[in-house]
């Protein structure tokens, strides 16, 4: 009994310790402003005299310390007095929002335009945002004088927009953030908007394509707005896309694409790696013919439960970073053997590079480590890297005008581009296999030939490969 006593006791103090210092550690969190949270916000914009003046109202804000992230170039940054209490949580240095009760703060700033607004001009990083927080509902307001003539757009929908005497207003609400702001001088106007999409363009677009456009198979319903330009902009929001032909089939590409863009954390990814996800989660290729080609060659590989578990997997990789090297981490899961399929076509500037399994085993020449000698399966066909391998046996390597040229001193050895047959010693035998192989641009040797033609013997053991020497057998 006393045992049981003294047991529960200490799991008391253990439990009591540890809701201490996650308390602790939460407190911290709120003081700092290190903690995760969502906003909502209203933004009132009014262009005037090269600029834009910006009100922003944050609200349902965290009671913990809030840090501003000003735009570069916002000037005259201060407190908006909306309320008593619309500042009484912003620092005297305007730098962020102490801790507190107060949900609403208020600030003001303004984003000078060098020059003032030009056609076709888009405006990109001009409103100020919170550190670790996500604005999941936003109202922005635009106000222009009457004389300037023209459409705003952002990615969120439209909800009306009103001819005045003295100013045009335009505003937009909906779910989500706002990042970036365009503009376009004339007659370009929403021609279609959807919970979805809005689509502007200068020309009334036809009946059959706005039907099509509305059975159109999207990844979420976070809006977007597209708008119609023979010269697209090159970086912009994700929200906002630029198309210069309206075609249902490149709607629904550009839209997938920044779809999957917004979800997933892309980093130093070709740009087809994301047409890839995207096609493996819509069940159908979409990209260029890179894309299509490694979607091919995939599908042509796994087995119906490999397909199926492969995309449960990329639907499942939310904020994780992706990146070639993540990419075939898990597609050697799936397919229960090592490979490098997507870091090697990363590297591969033209065509593709087939798809090929690596053995993980350390290789050893005699009873060195040779780190930069790797063996392949491909095509059921076990394969060294010839280049890398070949000089550690005594011969160079290299590509020559007729072929693939292998030399010692007392050897030589010419693989022609033509199969059939290989020289050696200046005379030539005929081969029903290829005793090199090149694929895309490195050069291999089969494992049968290597130790016929190099004399050379093999050991194979659980954790490594060893390659002996004539001198070492």
């Amino acid at each position: 009994m006393k045992f049981a006593l003294s047991f529960f006791s200490i799991l008391a103090l253990i439990i009591t310790g540890t809701v201490f210092f996650q308390y602790h550690a939460y407190s911290s969190d709120l003081e700092t402003g290190i903690g995760d949270f969502h906003y909502s916000q209203e933004i009132e914009i009014v262009y005037r005299e090269n600029s834009l003046d910006i009100r922003q109202h944050f609200k349902n804000l965290p009671n913990q310390k809030v840090k501003i992230k000003w735009p570069e170039k916002a000037t005259n940054a201060s407190c908006f007095i909306e309320n008593e209490k619309s500042c009484d949580r912003l620092s005297d240095e305007v730098s962020y929002f102490a801790k507190g009760e107060t949900k609403s703060q208020s600030v003001s700033y303004i984003i000078p335009i060098e020059g003032g607004l030009k056609n076709k001009m888009l405006l990109q990083n001009v409103l100020a945002t919170l550190i670790n927080g996500e604005a999941s509902y936003s109202i922005v307001s635009i106000s222009t004088d009457s004389k300037v003539k023209g459409q705003w757009v952002t990615g969120l929908p439209l909800v009306g927009q009103q001819q005045l005497v003295l100013v045009n207003y335009t505003m937009f609400r909906g779910n989500g953030t706002v990042q970036d702001l365009y503009w376009q001088a004339g007659e370009l106007k929403a021609q279609e908007q959807t919970p979805v999409l809005s689509i502007y363009a200068q020309q009334e677009v036809p009946n059959d394509f706005l039907k099509s456009v509305e059975n159109i198979q999207l990844l979420s319903d976070e809006h977007i707005a597209i708008i119609q330009e023979k010269s697209p902009v090159a970086v912009h929001d994700e929200r906002l896309l630029f198309l210069p032909t309206l075609t249902a089939q490149a709607v629904e590409q550009e839209v997938i694409l920044s779809q999957i863009k917004s979800q997933y954390n892309f980093v130093d990814s070709p740009e087809w790696l994301p047409e890839v996800v995207a096609s493996y989660l819509i069940n159908d290729p979409i990209g260029g013919e890179k894309t299509k080609k490694i979607i091919k060659t995939l599908n042509d590989y796994m087995t119906d439960s490999q397909q199926q578990a492969w995309q449960e997997t990329l639907k499942k990789l939310g904020d994780e970073s992706i990146s070639p090297n993540t990419m075939d981490k898990y597609l050697s899961q799936v397919l229960d053997a090592q490979t490098s399929y997507f870091a090697l076509n990363a590297a591969q500037q033209n065509g593709t590079y087939p798809l090929l399994f690596e053995d993980a085993r350390d290789i050893y020449v005699d009873d060195t480590l040779k780190e930069d000698v790797h063996v392949i399966l491909y095509d059921g066909q076990v394969l060294y890297t010839a280049d890398t391998l070949l000089p550690y046996l005594g011969y160079s390597a290299e590509e020559g005008k007729n072929g693939y040229y292998v030399n010692s001193e007392h050897r030589t050895f010419r693989f022609p581009k033509e199969p059939g047959f290989y020289v050696f010693n200046q005379r030539r035998y005929s081969s029903i296999s290829e005793p090199i192989i090149k694929i895309a641009d490195h050069y291999y040797v089969e494992e049968a030939w290597l130790q016929r033609l190099f004399q050379v013997e093999l050991q194979k053991k659980d954790e490594r490969i060893q390659i002996l020497t004539q001198e070492q057998q």
